[in-house]
């Protein structure tokens, strides 16, 4: 199954300490930089990812979607938020999306359509990670020679159905 990772775009690059500090200075600058890390991360990944902004502060050129990259960019219509867009397209995608926002009406909401959800700065974190498996190898292996294995420790408790299709779709990040 396809994953459709659909992402808050002010809400990652204002919850991320790098893209914080280029937002800051220029807003344009901050887009462009979070938009050249997920265009890095889908070399990697081979995901589908839609980033929405409020189009409030949008260039005046980018009014509909557009595609840098293979990451696509949507900002929202006037008098819409980008979280009514990233709301309906959580509605359309349903089992299919992964919502990369730390807003808890968003999350709440694509969680009651079936769409898994990841905060900000953990998604942040497993771009990083990802970017640094790619550039030094596997790193699946320790230094004193660990191997990740299947053997089960802990207690035999399973989690719900809904969290288990999640924790698939974010492992595949």
């Amino acid at each position: 199954m396809s994953i459709h990772i659909i992402i808050d775009g002010y809400n990652l690059i204002r919850q991320s300490d790098r893209l914080s500090v280029i937002d800051r200075r220029d807003m344009q600058s901050g887009r462009e930089a979070l938009l050249d890390t997920l265009a890095e991360y889908r070399k990697i990944k081979q995901h589908k990812i839609t980033v929405v902004f409020d189009g409030t502060n949008a260039p005046s050129f980018s009014r509909r979607g557009e595609k840098l990259n293979g990451v696509k960019i949507l900002f929202s219509r006037n008098g819409e938020s980008a979280d009514t867009v990233i709301k309906r397209m959580a509605a359309m995608e349903r089992e299919k999306a992964l919502i990369v926002s730390s807003d808890l009406d968003i999350v709440n909401y694509a969680e009651s359509q079936g769409a898994a959800t990841i905060s900000s700065p953990e998604f942040e974190e497993k771009v990083t990670m990802a970017a640094y498996i790619d550039t030094n190898g596997s790193g699946m292996e320790d230094k004193e020679g660990w191997v990740p294995t299947t053997k089960k420790k802990g207690p035999r408790r399973r989690l719900s159905k809904k969290k288990r299709r999640s924790r698939v779709k974010i492992s595949k990040l």
